[in-house]
């Protein structure tokens, strides 16, 4: 039977279960990816296992999130990581090095291997052909251990591509256009692989750039093939080694099909505040932009940053402007001076910063009240720059700098009655910086860990009683994302390895007492619509609710990283069987479960609730395996028992 490349690469990583879609598998991970807000937890939970050392194949350990050292805590946690890497032997991309994804796919992707990483952008490593799935700390914790990775075996989207993108048009306004198409929910589930005659016609940074954003379409991850982009791209890194071939079969089938011919593709542009909130570039232009950013951690490298330089060169920005640029490493920062990109970026105004993920996760550059700002970042949920109410767009490197140029919204297409579209290649020799990152040595083995006085030891959580009772807190709408849940920002991110103090910011821009009501009522349901839990990876939106009393959610659908940090944590995530009785809940409602604990025991799909003495019917769609942490009382619980 002719297969597809992704179930091809997840054959070869097999270890329990089945290819069969909707049933939980299990796959080896060969290489593990932490970065510092959700890799801290991570480190935290993989000691409390009391392994000597990770027991897989790579792991890297990279400080790109929270680089703003406003006083001890980031600069604590750095040194925790760096000697925790050293003594358990990770690798170690210390601050200013890059962010995880540009660095990794530089330096350590391998096309074909399995890549499981703490941040929910980890499917970028589609760039070299890398199965990037991102997930909760924990779940990264036990990879480490040697544990492998669980989740419910997805359906293969497969796009088309043919033809040739026009000038002015680029690989985030492909993108774009998926999220136009399917939105951030259509993709729940599955893995979207690219394939086509199309393909070649994108580099492999552009690919890093749709598998990156691949994660807002809700997808698992994203794949393309192993070509002659990829190896050119690896042997310009002086990893010709790495490099094999990989593709699907000649007529390979797909569980569902897409396509997209890249010559009728145009500039678009996603409005706040949601990146599936697309349109086309002409329909919002004209409106004045305060700030633009390109970089972070899609759209950081050589080739976008590049474009820029190019497109600004021998011009200024608007004075009402602010040009901002973030490189994706400092590899990309070496490789644009190199190539005469840096005099044109000063010279046209921007900001250079230090390679980092910055204002994508609002650790500065907040733009100003009513401000409009035009990124290249993957998100712009509500307040996730820093701003309360900010108007955040999302959009292609070109549209950025044509913004800079004009002070409005521009379709860059424009541009092109003033100058020749210029048409970026990466080197064919990049200038390759390894010395900053800290390899595994076993002299560095023998160092002890250092903890600041920031870092709380991990809370312990009971096991699901037999009945539960609980009252409602909170009751929110659709894609509530897990920024929503667990804020980041420059003054929450740095109480990571905190729960204690970072659980305070629970639902905080929702309803700032949440914490204190949680805590008083001592056991508490959430009420969620669809898609609850998008965005984020980060574990934290499900600790530290479970810290606060939260027992149970109860929504109409969840998103799949988070629904398996509720499982980790022994939260239970409920689906309304009618979606209509979500109309009954209210703050303040009793909730009760009764025999909770034999209906999971038993295998039970159906658990009755009592609300407010009514009762209904809630639906519990999870694996055995989740049935067993969600009885435990979370997932560390059963596997400290194991060992």
């Amino acid at each position: 039977m002719a297969k597809n490349l992704t179930r091809k690469i997840l054959e070869s990583h097999l270890v329990e279960g089945k290819i069969t879609v909707g049933e939980e598998i299990g796959i080896r991970i060969d290489q593990i990816l932490l970065q510092d807000a959700t890799g801290t937890m991570a480190m935290l939970e993989f000691e409390a296992l009391g392994l000597d050392g990770i027991k897989a194949e790579l792991a890297v350990q990279y400080v790109d999130h929270n680089i703003l050292q406003t006083d001890n805590k980031n600069a604590d946690d750095h040194r925790y990581l760096q000697t925790a890497a050293a003594h358990y032997g990770l690798h170690f991309s210390p601050a200013g090095n890059g962010v995880s994804h540009q660095v990794h796919m530089e330096r350590f992707g391998i096309p074909g291997k399995t890549l499981l990483g703490s941040d929910s952008h980890t499917p970028g490593a589609a760039g070299v052909s890398v199965l990037g799935i991102g997930a909760g700390g924990l779940d990264v914790a036990l990879c480490m251990a040697g544990y492998p990775y669980h989740l419910p075996c997805p359906v293969v989207l497969g796009v088309k591509l043919t033809g040739e993108m026009p000038d002015w048009v680029s690989a985030k306004d492909l993108i774009l256009e998926m999220l136009k198409r399917y939105g951030v929910k259509g993709c729940i589930g599955k893995i979207v692989e690219y394939y086509g005659p199309g393909v070649k016609n994108l580099s492999a940074t552009d690919r890093e750039t749709i598998g990156n954003m691949g994660t807002e379409l809700g997808a698992t991850t994203s794949i393309f093939p192993s070509d002659e982009n990829t190896r050119s791209y690896l042997e310009a890194q002086g990893r010709r080694d790495a490099w094999v071939e990989l593709h699907g079969d000649e007529g390979a089938d797909y569980d569902e099909h897409a396509e997209i011919d890249l010559s009728k593709l145009e500039p678009l542009i996603a409005k706040p505040s949601s990146p599936g909130n697309v349109v086309p570039v002409r329909e919002v232009a004209g409106i004045k932009v305060d700030q633009v950013i390109v970089g972070s951690s899609v759209n950081s490298s050589f080739r976008d940053l590049m474009v820029v330089a190019r497109i600004v060169e021998g011009r200024h920005s608007s004075p009402w402007t602010s040009l901002h640029v973030n490189p994706g490493s400092r590899q990309v920062i070496e490789n644009i001076a190199a190539g005469g990109g840096v005099l044109p970026l000063l010279r046209a105004g921007a900001r250079i910063h230090e390679p980092g993920c910055l204002g994508c996760i609002g650790m500065g550059q907040a733009p100003g009240t009513g401000q409009v700002s035009l990124r290249t970042m993957p998100r712009n949920f509500p307040g996730r720059s820093g701003t309360k109410d900010d108007q955040v767009y999302l959009c292609s490197p070109e549209t950025v700098a044509a913004a800079a140029l004009k002070g409005v919204i521009t379709d860059p297409r424009d541009l092109g009655k003033e100058m020749e579209y210029p048409r970026i290649k990466d080197p064919e020799q990049y200038l390759v910086d390894e010395v900053s990152i800290i390899c595994p040595r076993e002299d560095l083995r023998k160092i002890d860990v250092v903890r600041g006085p920031n870092i709380a030891p991990l809370p312990t959580f009971e096991a699901l009683p037999e009945t539960l009772e609980t009252e409602v807190v909170l009751v929110v709408g659709d894609n509530i994302s897990t920024d929503t849940i667990m804020p980041a920002g420059n003054q929450i991110l740095p109480l990571r390895s905190n729960i204690p103090a970072i659980s305070r910011f629970v639902f905080s821009m929702v309803d700032p007492d949440f914490h204190a009501k949680a805590k008083e009522k001592g056991a508490v349901t959430v009420i969620g619509g669809d898609n609850y839990g998008q965005g984020s990876s980060r574990e934290h939106a499900a600790l530290a609710p479970r810290y606060l009393g939260v027992r149970a959610v109860i929504a109409k659908s969840f998103a799949r990283i988070h629904m398996a940090n509720l499982c980790n944590y022994g939260i239970l995530p409920l689906v309304f069987a009618r979606p209509e009785d979500q109309e009954m809940f209210r703050p303040g409602s009793k909730v009760v479960y009764e025999g909770v604990r034999e209906r999971l025991a038993g295998g039970g799909e159906e658990i009755p609730v009592r609300v407010d003495g009514a009762a209904i019917k809630t639906l519990l769609h999870v694996s055995p395996r989740m049935r067993r942490q969600l009885l435990a009382g979370g997932a560390l619980n059963i596997v400290k028992q194991g060992l």
